[in-house]
Parts: structure tokens; sequence; C-alpha cells
């Protein structure tokens, strides 16, 4: 049977879990997640895992926050007044929304907190700052 190698499309089911052992994603009730390795549309350390793998093979990966989303950055959390958004924005934490930078780039950002005059936005993953655990079958290559 083949290894995937670089520049190979692939299929995969997966599991991700925090450090205590929480799922935050699976694709255990959907189809398998295809991409292509080398990339870059995952993990870079996701997609090397896969390298070196056979069809019906599987793995489990650790890695740190460095490794998967970094580190939580305080400057990518803002308050903004509730007066700079949109009036008829109901803002709720949990809620996502998209803003768009001065240099032009869209980024999507969580609301965390909201008071009467303010509003917390995140601009990091949701997952920075923790350490992941992938379970991972590689399905198919090619």
């Amino acid at each position: 049977m083949a290894q995937a190698k670089n520049g190979d499309t692939v299929k995969v089911h997966y599991t991700g879990k925090l450090e205590d052992g929480t799922v935050f994603d699976t694709s255990a009730d959907r189809d398998p997640l295809e991409f292509k390795i080398g990339e870059g549309s995952l993990i870079p350390s996701f997609e090397q895992a896969i390298v070196g793998m056979t069809p019906g093979e599987s793995k489990t990966i650790q890695l740190t926050s460095d490794e998967a989303y970094g580190q939580h950055r305080e400057e990518m959390v803002v308050v903004v007044n509730r007066s700079e958004l949109p009036p008829d924005l109901n803002p709720e934490v949990g809620q996502q929304l998209q803003i768009n930078q001065p240099n032009g780039q869209a980024l999507v950002v969580a609301i965390t907190d909201v008071s009467e005059l303010n509003v917390t936005l995140d601009g990091n993953h949701p997952l920075a700052g923790k350490d992941l655990a992938f379970d991972i079958e590689l399905v198919k290559v090619g």
C-alpha cells in the first residue's frame, strides 16, 4: 500500500480533544476530511503527522498550543463602545462577527463580554493557548 507523502491528496477521519479529553471536533459522524498534504490548509503539525501513514493506519498525536493555534494573544482582544457596532446588532457572548481590518483583510472575532456600554471582541482562534490531541485514521491516499 502507498504511504502518504507531501503533495498527496488524502482522506482522514479525526477526533480532536482538549487536554481533559473533551472532544472539540470530529469527523466520525460525517465524511472524512480531504486535503492535500503540504498545501497549508490545516495545522502544519497535523498535516505532517499523516506523512508515512498507510490507509487503515491510525495514530494519536499531541500538539502543544504553539504547534496548534498558537498562544492566546491579549493584543487580539479589544473593548469597543456599543455605539461602534451596527445599530441592528444585539450582541451576545459567544456570537461571532466578521470585521474588516484597516488593511482590508476580514477577521472573525468572538464576543466574550457584553456590558451596557461596551462589547469585548476576541480575534484569537477559539483554541489558541490550548494543547490538543488528535486521533487520526488515514482512510485513503490519492
